[in-house]
């Protein structure tokens, strides 16, 4: 039986080593290619069908995406509907989502790379080709960025018929971050259009962090964010226009020899600023630190009331954690000096720059100066040295058509001395610069009634 079973294998094994007319190969080796053919041919076909489903899957995807642009595009020039505290539970969440734009098109000072992440941190970044805004008929795709449930989404087109095409006539401000143009829209409203240029990738951060900031925020002392457009490699922001613009222009302009700001009006923009720097800091959560009050930053309307602007450089801050830098943002004269050295901010640098800017429109003169002398250069450390002199009735702006008492000017400059106290524990929240602003306006009303 074994020997049987050994015949019968010798016998297999002599047929398989025949050749074959398959260029003389072994029948075994024809065997194998056959086998290993077929397997290649199913793997080949397995292939086809999932890159046939991909490709189906693929071009659905895209027509979908198609049809959003297309929804967007129609909706550009429809009011986004402001986001109140009333809204029920049911309102449609509008914020953007994360998207990531590079984009090498338009003007070279208006490139920019836009980054918007989800608060989790994580990226659904989706790279977005746009072709170049032009006039006439053309249509430029938008990116897919939907609407962020306040104010109004602007198109390029729109605020370029505003602003005269972006055109230098109509520039009222030039900053670091952009360019401010004025304009009036379709339905005759004025604006200030601020279109961010990219400096070393602020273009983008600036944007996220004024949408972030005011982009819901109404109050009669800030200025106010309309809305926004985000088109190709334009960001843009568009105001309320201020008709009297900004307050570094009043107080250092050419304004004869009397200025328009008298004593009653200056005390109004004082106490307007400071109530609406503690709604930034006491009125919101996460409170707002704005970084870069300055006189240039105070907007004033035509009844002098101020606006503060300009929110750029402003952080988001939990209400009891400070935030450390490694670099200092701001306007030389105004810094704090525990934030220029150390690099810790919290909302007592503003009570510090707001202080500066009290003494700034109480005296006239700029924070730093250095065409006056070596112990004028610097407005802190003068005053100080003026007010322990008892010179305080010598620091008021010259230009003043009329004087105030010296018990008003001394309390206002007690104000003063106290928001840029060197420690910033001892410096007074906004709230409390208010309470005492207040009550010294009461006195300054009598004062000025027994005086005249």
């Amino acid at each position: 039986m074994l020997n049987h079973s050994l015949y019968d294998k010798a016998l297999m094994n002599r047929e398989l080593s025949k050749p074959t007319s398959v260029f003389g190969l072994p029948l075994r080796v024809v065997v194998g290619i056959f086998v290993g053919a077929v397997i290649v041919l199913v793997l080949f076909l397995l292939s086809l069908c999932i890159t046939s489903r991909r490709r189906n899957s693929t071009s659905n995807r895209r027509k979908r995406n198609f049809e959003k642009t297309q929804t967007l595009t129609l909706a550009d020039t429809k009011d986004i509907e402001e986001i109140a505290h009333h809204e029920s539970s049911s309102a449609v969440d509008r914020r953007p989502p994360a998207v990531e734009i590079q984009i090498g098109i338009g003007k070279r000072e208006h490139r920019v790379v836009f980054s918007d992440r989800q608060s989790s941190g994580e990226s659904r970044g989706t790279s977005v080709e746009t072709a170049s805004y032009g006039g006439g008929s053309g249509v430029s795709s938008l990116p897919e960025v939907s609407h962020l449930g306040w104010g109004r989404w602007y198109t390029l087109r729109e605020l370029e018929a505003a602003t005269n095409g972006l055109s230098d006539e109509n520039v009222i401000g030039e900053g670091g971050y952009g360019i401010v143009y004025s304009g009036v829209l379709g339905d005759d409203t004025r604006v200030a259009v601020k279109n961010l240029l990219n400096n070393r990738g602020q273009a983008e951060r600036e944007f996220k962090v004024e949408v972030d900031a005011i982009g819901r925020v109404r109050h009669k002392n800030l200025v106010r964010l309309l809305g926004y457009c985000v088109e190709g490699a334009y960001r843009m922001l568009v105001y309320e226009y201020v008709d009297n613009g900004n307050l570094d222009r009043w107080l250092h302009g050419e304004v004869g020899d009397f200025s328009p700001l008298t004593w009653p009006i200056r005390m109004n923009i004082i106490l307007g600023t400071a109530k609406g720097l503690a709604y930034l800091h006491e009125g919101l959560e996460p409170k707002v630190v704005h970084r870069d009050i300055k006189s240039s930053n105070i907007l004033l309307d035509r009844q002098w009331n101020s606006k503060v602007s300009d929110f750029g450089l402003a952080r988001l801050l939990n209400s009891e954690n400070n935030y450390v830098t490694t670099r200092v943002m701001g306007t030389f004269g105004y810094v704090a000096p525990e934030y220029a050295c150390t690099g810790m901010l919290n909302e007592k640098s503003d009570v510090y720059s707001f202080g500066v800017l009290i003494m700034e429109i109480i005296t006239g003169r700029s924070p730093v100066d250095y065409a006056r002398p070596q112990g004028e250069v610097n407005l802190v450390e003068w005053l100080k040295t003026m007010v322990g002199n008892r010179k305080s009735e010598h620091v008021a702006d010259p230009k003043l058509p009329e004087m105030p008492s010296s018990k008003a000017l001394k309390r206002i400059l007690l104000v003063a001395l106290r928001c840029v106290d060197p420690d910033a524990q001892k410096r007074p929240k906004m709230g409390h610069v208010i309470h005492m602003l207040e009550a010294d306006d009461l006195l300054f009303h009598d004062e000025r009634h027994t005086w005249r």
